[in-house]
């Protein structure tokens, strides 16, 4: 029940299951300290769908980290996913130290980790007692916001000077307002974000691509479509979800009442959640039709909230 939610009501989504959660979960990395996760999954099930879920670098102390993003991935795991959050080497709270190679941003680190929780997923059950032996190890989806977008990205097949940095592993993938195509971008942010130049071409793993309609990135001297170029050039994007009215945040993904959240829009985040939901439902095998039917309902009742461009 959330008496703040409106149309977004509209959009079909299961009901809500009861979930577990782990944390921390830490698994070894050579040379460093462990890498601590959250696991949250339905309590009972089998056979459940894996998604990595990769933060961004936004301006709060613990959002960016594995204790932020609560309200996507609870959303996520109560409609039948294994939802896992790494703290990523550029977290404030439990990152590697501001003096390490590779410091702030840790762009390279932070791809190594999500393949290093693919390397250890039996790991990840052993210390997750309750959800040992039910999850699906060869259905896998990856999602990232702001940052975390640009890390999947890469994973998803986008090549940096091109580098590959793909893992077949990973079946699926959505990138919430993730940062676009270098270029464009303004002296000082060219400089200090050489790693935003990527090359969307070679991305061909099946993704969603999310953008807010008010999002006006300070990087670029572009508007909010630059957050919108993995859907026009990466061959395996299907589908631009735009949302309508949110910025960056997309309505309170990263944390509700947060410092990222800059526009609290509780319809359009449940719409958020609702939609991205039914998108991994569908691409996962859980749910064929969920989509369709999502994107049905912004035809009509909630056709306020979004506009879903197909490709």
């Amino acid at each position: 029940m959330n008496n703040l939610i409106d149309l977004s009501r509209h959009i079909p989504t299961p009901e809500a299951s009861l979930t577990v959660a782990y944390t921390p979960i830490r698994l070894p990395m050579d040379g460093r300290q462990p890498l601590e996760l959250r696991l949250t999954a339905p309590s009972i099930g089998s056979d459940l769908p894996i998604v990595l879920l990769s933060h961004g670098f936004g301006p709060s102390s613990y959002i960016p980290s594995k204790d932020g993003y609560a309200s996507l991935a609870q959303f996520w795991a109560e409609r039948g996913f294994a939802v896992i959050q790494p703290t990523h080497a550029s977290s404030r709270v439990g990152g590697l130290p501001a003096d390490a190679p590779g410091a702030p941003f840790f762009w390279r680190e932070r791809v190594e980790e999500l393949k290093v929780i693919l390397d250890h997923l039996p790991e990840v059950e052993r210390q997750a007692p309750a959800v040992a032996g039910r999850m699906d190890h060869s259905r896998i989806a990856a999602a990232g916001h702001s940052f975390g977008g640009h890390t999947v990205g890469l994973l998803l097949g986008a090549r940096l000077n091109e580098e590959s940095f793909s893992d077949l592993r990973i079946s699926a993938g959505i990138l919430l307002a993730a940062p676009g195509r270098g270029g464009n971008m303004t002296q000082e942010s060219a400089a200090r974000f050489p790693f935003f130049d990527v090359n969307f071409s070679t991305m061909t793993t099946r993704s969603l691509v999310v953008c807010g309609e008010a999002d006006d990135p300070h990087f670029t001297t572009r508007g909010p479509e630059w957050h919108a170029d993995a859907f026009y050039d990466a061959p395996g994007a299907d589908a631009l979800l735009t949302l309508h009215g949110v910025g960056h945040g997309l309505g309170g993904i990263a944390g509700l009442d947060a410092k990222e959240t800059e526009i609290e829009a509780p319809d359009v985040l449940e719409a958020t959640k609702r939609l991205t939901a039914a998108w991994l439902q569908t691409a996962l095998g859980a749910d064929v039709d969920a989509w369709t039917g999502a994107c049905l309902a912004l035809e009509t009742q909630a056709a306020s909230l979004a506009d879903v461009t197909q490709s």
